[in-house]
């Protein structure tokens, strides 16, 4: 028998990784410099200050409040601007791994279809809906119509390699989905931290300004405290999204491999019921 030729998927899915990780690269420097040029033109603009004293004023507005968590402020909201941004793309991604249509409703006619025995039918339904649960069920019903033209297997290597076939083809289309989901995992912890590391540096300030001998800086004070609770406030904000933002991907993607596992497991039951006999 020939050799079957290779999938064609493989480079596509390759190609694909390195261009996340490209994006990935990209992303986290633009986000810091974003963040850094906010907190020095917007945010320490001398109009959100009393006096237009950026240094020693009181603040006028949010925006002066937020400008005197100090250096550490730019560096958490780069990470929330990072949250945001690669949000977006996993929306955009998971979006289009679910295809043009519900992931519910396209399962359900496929389960109908195979029911009927109209494979033609289900793989047709395939190109309608794209995606990766689409592309999953396409390569099982391709290797479905294999097996049926395979004369030197029984129907127990037949069911096998249609089940060997659809772990390929998941094994393809999972990584795509969860690219990038590691930072937005790793930026729950890191955003806590950053903050809770500028509280320690404000509330240090603080004391310090508070050792001093005779009557304490009021000013300095101030603003060595909203340091520290500027700080706090920004990095457990940026945590929570992320939390959020996490566990929406995960149970979509979950929703994703529980469809796909579904559907697999209907086309291997509807090949083994319908060639027990022969």
């Amino acid at each position: 028998m020939a050799n079957a030729p290779t999938k064609p998927t493989t480079p596509v899915k390759k190609e694909s990784s390195s261009a996340s990780g490209m994006f990935a690269s990209l992303t986290i420097p633009i986000c810091l410099a974003v963040a850094i040029c906010i907190f020095v033109f917007v945010l320490g603009d001398p109009s959100h200050f009393k006096g237009g004293d950026v240094v020693n004023g009181y603040p006028s507005d949010i925006f002066g409040t937020i400008h005197k968590g100090g250096v550490i402020v730019p560096l958490i909201m780069s990470f929330l601007l990072m949250v945001i941004v690669f949000s977006i793309e996993r929306f955009v991604v998971i979006g289009k791994a679910s295809g043009t249509g519900s992931v519910d409703g396209f399962v359900r006619k496929i389960q109908a279809l195979l029911n009927a025995g109209n494979i033609a039918g289900a793989s047709a339904e395939c190109d309608k809906q794209k995606g990766s649960v689409a592309n999953v069920i396409k390569s099982a019903l391709k290797k479905y119509g294999e097996m049926e033209a395979e004369p030197n297997l029984d129907v127990d290597q037949k069911t096998l390699a249609i089940q060997k076939d659809i772990e390929e083809a998941t094994a393809l289309e999972m990584p795509m989905l969860e690219q990038n989901l590691t930072i937005i995992a790793t930026l729950v912890s890191i955003g806590t931290l950053t903050g809770l590391l500028g509280t320690v540096v404000g509330m240090i300030g603080a004391f310090s300004s508070l050792a001093t001998a005779g009557v304490p800086n009021q000013v300095e004070l101030s603003s060595h405290i909203s340091e520290a609770l500027i700080n706090t406030a920004f990095g457990i904000s940026t945590s929570a999204i992320s939390i959020i933002m996490y566990n929406v991907f995960t149970s979509k993607i979950d929703k994703l491999t529980y469809a796909i596992d579904e559907t697999g497991f209907s086309i291997v039951q509807t090949f083994a019921a319908s060639h027990k006999n022969k």
